[in-house]
């Protein structure tokens, strides 16, 4: 393995762990990786859509993440035990691969989950002195990889998931974020073989770089 190695975080959030399109396209682009260098990239898997589902945020892990970490107690280090993990996890990373189906118009209910898992003040973003939040987890690619029943990518007033996900990415401090369009599975050939196009036209030695 190259000392340069990159590290891809490949997220799924689909509830199906067969059939899905944003399971198999956002695979699709990690096997890509790998084919093309497999001596730079390290794989990490992350699930979010089946057993592995993360938990909710509770009123103790909010009362935990704005305790100090220097004043916490037993119980609330164990609150935020998850979140730790997650976050140690993310910030390993340099690329992400998100395939995120679409759910009655937005993200997945799991993959929600995982992102107020990660999003902590102070260790994923922080307030500047006016109170805009600010990412800290700068210098990371994401290619999220969108898939819908029928609802196009960036419709107005129906598709919520692709600026939700946007918004969300911004918040940590990832702005270079590429949206694979899988949209319109009700026609799935069509939309799979548009997909596969983007993710075969996508440069590898700059995603990586």
């Amino acid at each position: 393995m190259s000392a340069t190695a990159r590290t891809i975080l490949h997220i799924s959030s689909s509830a199906r762990s067969t059939g899905s399109a944003s399971r198999a396209l956002s695979q699709a682009l990690v096997d890509r990786v790998k084919a093309h260098a497999p001596e730079r990239v390290v794989v990490r898997d992350r699930d979010v859509g089946g057993e592995r589902a993360p938990s909710h945020v509770t009123e103790a892990w909010i009362g935990a993440s704005f305790t100090p970490e220097e004043n916490r107690t037993a119980a609330q280090r164990e609150a935020l035990k998850e979140s730790d993990a997650l976050i140690d996890e993310l910030k390993g990373s340099d690329v992400l691969v998100i395939g995120a189906a679409m759910y009655n118009f937005s993200v997945t209910a799991t993959l929600k989950a995982y992102f107020d898992q990660v999003a902590r003040a102070g260790v994923t973003f922080k307030y500047n002195d006016q109170g805009v939040p600010e990412g800290l987890l700068t210098n990371k690619k994401a290619y999220v990889v969108v898939s819908s029943g029928g609802v196009p990518m960036n419709a107005p007033g129906m598709d919520f998931l692709t600026p939700h996900v946007k918004t969300f990415l911004g918040l940590l401090g990832i702005s270079d974020v590429t949206f694979i369009d899988a949209t319109g599975q009700m026609k799935r050939e069509d939309a799979n073989e548009s997909a596969t196009a983007v993710i075969n036209a996508i440069d590898i030695d700059a995603m990586l770089a």
